[in-house]
């Protein structure tokens, strides 16, 4: 696949427009994301980077790219921040980018339940904030995600 989508776009091999960087991750959400790269063939990965934390993946196509993060978003309760910068000028002076889009992947999902200053707290919605259930007096409130990390146990 990469010999072809590499001639067909007059590319080599290593060629990158921007990283996905995945972070708090496992081997199963991996595999995932690189069967979805695979599977739609608009871009290829062009080298990976494995850290502690997690792995970059160098991709070929930055909308592509862009796209694969939102969705992640869309079907995972994570972080996702999308930044550009400028790389090089082409022969025609237009300005071109290199993309990063970061994901980290919570600790925690909707459906949780854990303990927070002696209460069972449900974790009901997961946006910006997460909000959380009183699981005993049903009471609803907002909690920022650092703390809700803190206190979920991985």
């Amino acid at each position: 696949m990469c010999r072809n989508y590499c001639m067909n776009k007059n590319i080599h091999s290593n060629y990158f427009e921007g990283v996905l960087q995945l972070r708090n991750i496992d081997r199963e959400f991996l595999d995932l994301v690189r069967k979805l790269i695979s599977d739609d063939k608009r871009a290829i990965v062009a080298k990976d980077k494995y850290y502690d934390d997690g792995v970059d993946l160098y991709l070929s196509s930055q909308k592509y790219l862009r796209s694969l993060g939102k969705k992640l978003k869309e079907r995972f309760p994570g972080e996702l921040k999308i930044t550009a910068r400028l790389h090089t000028k082409s022969k025609t002076g237009k300005d071109l980018y290199r993309v990063t889009v970061f994901f980290k992947l919570y600790n925690f999902k909707r459906g949780d339940i854990f303990s927070y200053d002696g209460e069972k707290l449900q974790i009901i919605q997961i946006n910006s904030k997460v909000l959380v259930k009183n699981m005993v007096s049903g009471k609803k409130q907002w909690m920022k995600i650092d703390e809700v990390e803190k206190f979920i146990v991985s």
